[in-house]
């Protein structure tokens, strides 16, 4: 049974979502504040399925705890967020987010995401092998930890879910439609700018022993080689 963090300080909110998770068949664990949020994500850390993370938190706010848990964890992080502009989201995304829901919000839309990141989640660790290794990288595939040269590397879940796909088809050229249809698992509407930002953080990740692991392919897309 996946469990859920909920970290949100506005009871209403909290109460409906833990009520619809619980109803659905999640076990969830609560936290009204950054820091409450903290020193539980930091407890229950292994057995954590995915967080629900509001930004404008009592204590250490939203953001802060985000990067906490990013340098700690590949868990799967949805933001719940009153901010509702393009500019929000990217910086977001761009700092580890996996997904952005804003308020007020639909519990079935909220489900729908929770449930797309717990199946990516448990395709990337999925396989007959629990390792893959292709030149310096190495990827665990149990407990989704990725090391260059040993040190190990924190990626946030598209950014995992992006390199092993590249890892599964290396010399693939794939284009950008090709990337997020198969790693947000939808429709792909023509915006290269969440890609291209994915992609140059992906880079900058992986590009600690000085090897271009990710090339650009002009008019088509990216390749791993």
């Amino acid at each position: 049974m996946p469990v859920i963090l909920i970290i949100e300080d506005d009871t209403a909110i909290h109460s409906l979502i833990k009520e619809a998770l619980e109803l659905h068949g999640f076990q969830t664990q609560s936290a009204y504040s950054g820091t409450e949020g903290k020193l539980l994500f930091e407890h229950h850390q292994v057995d954590l399925d995915l967080v629900l993370l509001d930004l404008m938190l009592p204590g250490m706010d939203g953001e802060e705890l985000l990067e906490h848990i990013r340098q700690n964890s590949n868990t799967p992080v949805i933001v719940i967020s009153a901010k509702n502009d393009q500019h929000s989201k990217l910086e977001l995304l761009t700092h580890g987010a996996d997904d952005y829901i804003t308020k007020p919000f639909d519990v079935k839309e909220l489900l729908a995401r929770i449930y797309i990141q717990l199946r990516h989640a448990a395709k990337a660790s999925a396989g007959p092998m629990d390792e893959i290794r292709y030149k310096n990288i190495s990827v665990n595939l149990d407990t989704r930890e990725v090391t260059i040269n040993e040190q190990a590397v924190h990626l946030t879940g598209r950014e995992y879910a992006i390199l092993l796909l590249f890892l599964e088809h290396p010399q693939k050229v794939f284009s950008r439609a090709n990337i997020y249809e198969s790693v947000w698992n939808e429709p792909f509407w023509g915006s290269d700018k969440t890609i291209n930002m994915h992609i140059s953080n992906l880079r900058n990740k992986l590009n600690r022993d000085d090897t271009n692991y990710i090339k650009t392919v002009w008019g088509i897309g990216f390749k791993f080689d």
